[in-house]
C-alpha cells in the first residue's frame, strides 16, 4: 500500500541532503529508500539521505546513507544541516546537543544567522585506525607514493571520523577528479574505500578544494573533507592553525590549534524546501 512520507531538502555549502524524521515516521527500507530519494531524475536528489532517529547516549542519532545505499559513519555538513532542521522545528533549543553517529557522538552548536560550529574531535592519523595501508605505526601518513592506472601520485591521508585521501594539486579546476576520484575510492590501500580530496593552498589562511566522496561521486562541498585537507596542510606547514577552505559550493572555516587539539568547523546551513512524496509500506 502506498503512503505520503514527509522530507526536507536541505544543504551546506551546497552539499544536500535529504532530511527523514524516523522518530515520528514509519520508514521502508533505508537502502532502497535512499537510492531512490537521492536520484536527481526520479527521485528528489540528494548527496545523502539523513535520518533522524532516537538516541540512547545522546540528544539524537543520525544516520547517513549515499545515493547507493552504503551508510557511512559521518557527514560534517549533514551534521550542521541536522542541527537546523531539530531547532527550526522546536526540537531542540539548546545551543549545544549532541549527535551520536557511527562514528561516536558529535557536538554541533549553533553559531547564529544559520550557521553551526561543529567539534570534529581530534583527527585519526594511525594508518590502521584510517584506515589505509599507506603507513604503519603512528603516522601521520603524509605524502606516500601511489600508483595508479599507471599514474605515479603523492597521497596523504587522515580520518575525521571517516577516511580521507588527499591530494594536493596545481589547480582544482582543472584536477581529473571525475578520472581518478573513482580509482583511488575503489584501490586496495583503502579497505572501507574513501573520499578523495583534490586541493591546493592558494594563501596560509586559505585553501580551495574539490571532493569525490565515496558511494556518492563528486558533491559541491563535503565539511570532513575540508577539515581533511587542513588537517594535512597544517602538519605539512602549509598553512595557519586557523583556515578558510573554498569549496564549489561555499566557505568553510576550520581551526585547529595544536596536534594536540579538536577540530573545529564552522559553516552554513540552509532549508530549501518541504514536501510529500509516495512510498510503499
Amino acid at each position: 500500500m502506498s503512503r505520503l512520507l514527509e522530507f526536507t531538502k536541505m544543504h551546506g555549502a551546497g552539499n544536500d541532503f535529504v532530511v527523514l524524521d524516523g522518530i515520528r515516521e514509519s520508514l521502508p527500507p533505508l537502502e532502497a529508500l535512499a537510492r531512490r530519494l537521492c536520484d536527481r531524475h526520479f527521485g528528489i536528489g540528494a548527496d545523502q539521505l539523513l535520518v533522524l532517529r532516537e538516541s540512547r547516549g545522546a540528544d539524537f542519532r543520525m544516520e547517513i546513507y549515499n545515493p547507493d545505499g552504503s551508510q557511512v559513519e559521518m557527514c560534517a555538513n549533514g551534521i550542521r544541516a541536522l542541527t537546523k532542521y531539530l531547532r527550526d522545528r522546536g526540537l531542540a533549543s539548546a545551543d549545544e546537543i549532541s549527535v551520536e553517529t557511527l562514528s561516536g557522538v558529535v557536538r554541533p552548536r549553533w553559531a547564529g544567522a544559520d550557521r553551526v560550529t561543529v567539534d570534529m574531535g581530534r583527527p585519526v592519523l594511525e594508518p590502521a585506525k584510517i584506515p589505509t595501508a599507506l603507513g604503519r605505526g603512528d603516522g601521520p601518513v603524509l605524502e606516500v607514493p601511489l600508483e595508479v592506472a599507471g599514474e605515479s601520485l603523492r597521497v596523504s591521508a587522515v580520518s575525521m571520523g571517516n577516511p580521507h585521501a588527499v591530494l594536493f594539486v596545481a589547480d582544482p579546476d582543472a584536477a581529473p577528479v571525475e578520472r581518478l576520484g573513482p580509482l583511488l575510492e575503489h584501490h586496495p590501500a583503502f579497505p572501507n574505500r574513501v573520499n578523495v580530496e583534490f586541493a591546493t593552498p592558494v594563501a596560509r589562511d586559505r585553501i580551495r578544494q574539490r571532493t569525490w566522496e565515496r558511494g556518492t561521486g563528486e558533491t559541491l562541498a563535503c565539511g570532513s573533507g575540508a577539515c581533511a585537507v587542513a588537517v594535512v596542510s597544517m602538519l605539512r606547514g602549509l598553512v595557519e592553525r586557523r583556515v578558510e577552505v573554498e569549496l564549489r559550493g561555499g566557505v568553510l572555516e576550520i581551526a585547529w590549534e595544536s596536534d594536540a587539539a579538536h577540530v573545529f568547523m564552522t559553516g552554513p546551513a540552509a532549508e530549501v524546501f518541504t514536501g510529500r512524496i509516495p512510498v510503499e509500506g
